[in-house]
């Protein structure tokens, strides 16, 4: 984990102290702390532990370290106290998606990732107060497991009506001059505003790109009316400790859910039509064939985040949550898994299993909550039959040699990744009526 040093950590906590004291204040004379070399050596780091392509002009971080950091952070520096600094056009890549659609990646170079990162340090503290509970997405000290908790634990208090959101489009649609107003809300220094106009630029006419360090920030802020409506309708809505509607978004996934008893339908059409109505402010599609309400209690499912919600009954009796990962995760792990196996069908195991176990540590981490158990213990199994096969395939024989290697020594000889491990969710109990 990288640490800024204490100056900066002190004026980010400034900073949100006065957000949070004054949520009316608008912020200026903040650039000068972006030119500063502290806080773009602190972006560079950051960008460096990411990794990733490198952009248009095709220089890497061995590259830049090479001829000198020092004197890389300096230049930068130097253009933006001048104020020339100006974007590069960003790299756009096209990876495939599940469904077989492609996603368009816009990637900036290293130059202008530091500049981003620079920029997101000192105006995050200000958003950072303004968001809302239920948005998880790309936060300081926030998960996407805290978000599929949220589902759950809502699930559990019987909101079993479930609008799932699907918007079209999102980050390609997202329109500058109304994300350039709602920073300027919070920050009225021009110099701020003119570089987030040429990093907005850079992606084009419209939306920001997927890739680019400061696009989380940003897209979070586009939706924060979204998230502010559905927290007035919890308040609304709430008797006593009880609430009747609740929400979790992790950047453009958003789920609604509303208390299933009869009573309460009317707060989901309500719900809907608010939602429509704020995204239509926005500019903001939504896909109508994908979008879909679901009523658990009739025992419909969901997707949310890779994982599949359905309510159930508990080994008490009583009605509970259970949460699986989809079968599309599965298979998209699977898939990867199998090409690998393919196009080093002829090296030792040793280097095979050192592809797969981080591909299998990070799938597994993620998933490792809900009751994944027999999701897991399928995806065992297969890799220890991939495996098995693979050692039979060397030797020039068929089989799975059951007979000649044990369980027990692929895992302790062979170093095979084994900790499939489900950790319990616990859902908060509910307050005595």
């Amino acid at each position: 984990m990288i640490k800024t040093s204490i100056n900066l950590q002190d004026l980010r906590r400034k900073i949100y102290r006065k957000a949070k004291a004054e949520p009316a204040w608008r912020f200026w004379g903040l650039y000068v702390h972006v030119c500063k070399l502290e806080t773009l050596e602190v972006a560079y780091e950051m960008a460096k532990r990411n990794g990733g392509a490198p952009g248009i002009d095709g220089v890497r971080f061995a590259a830049i370290e090479q001829d000198g950091l020092e004197m890389f952070l300096h230049g930068i520096r130097d253009e933006l106290v001048c104020q020339s600094y100006r974007p590069m056009r960003n790299r756009n890549v096209e990876i495939p998606k599940s469904n077989g659609k492609m996603r368009r990646l816009g990637i900036p170079t290293i130059r202008d990732r530091v500049v981003q990162g620079a920029l997101k340090l000192i105006v995050e503290p200000i958003f950072e107060v303004d968001f809302q509970d239920g948005s998880y997405g790309y936060r300081p000290k926030r998960t996407a497991h805290e978000a599929v908790n949220r589902v759950a634990d809502a699930v559990v208090k019987n909101k079993t009506t479930v609008i799932d959101v699907d918007l079209a489009s999102y980050f390609d649609t997202v329109r500058h001059d109304l994300l350039l107003k709602k920073v300027a809300d919070r920050v009225r220094d021009e110099q701020i505003l003119c570089l987030l106009k040429l990093m907005l630029k850079a992606s084009g006419k419209r939306g920001v790109p997927q890739g680019g360090v400061i696009s989380p920030l940003l897209s979070n802020l586009y939706l924060n009316e979204v998230d502010r409506m559905l927290e007035r309708a919890k308040a609304v809505t709430r008797q006593g400790r009880y609430t009747y509607i609740e929400y979790a978004r992790f950047a453009d996934d958003l789920v609604i859910l509303v208390d299933g008893y009869r009573k309460w339908r009317w707060l989901a059409n309500a719900a809907y039509r608010r939602l429509l109505e704020e995204l239509a402010k926005l500019d903001v599609q939504l896909n109508r064939d994908k979008t879909r309400r679901v009523d658990l209690a009739r025992g419909d499912d969901f997707d949310y985040l890779g994982f599949n919600f359905r309510r159930s009954t508990t080994r008490r009796g009583v009605m509970g949550v259970r949460y699986t990962p989809t079968q599309k995760a599965r298979t998209t792990l699977l898939r990867k898994l199998k090409d690998v196996f393919r196009r080093f069908r002829s090296q030792p195991v040793g280097r095979v299993i050192a592809l797969i176990n981080p591909m299998l540590r990070g799938w597994v981490n993620y998933f490792r909550v809900g009751q994944s158990s027999r999701c897991f213990g399928y995806v065992r199994d297969w890799v220890e039959k991939k495996i098995r096969r693979h050692l039979m395939q060397a030797r020039g024989r068929r089989g799975f040699g059951w007979k000649r290697w044990s369980r027990r020594w692929l895992y302790a000889q062979l170093g095979l990744f084994s900790q499939y491990r489900v950790v319990r969710y616990a859902p908060k109990a509910l307050p005595a009526q």
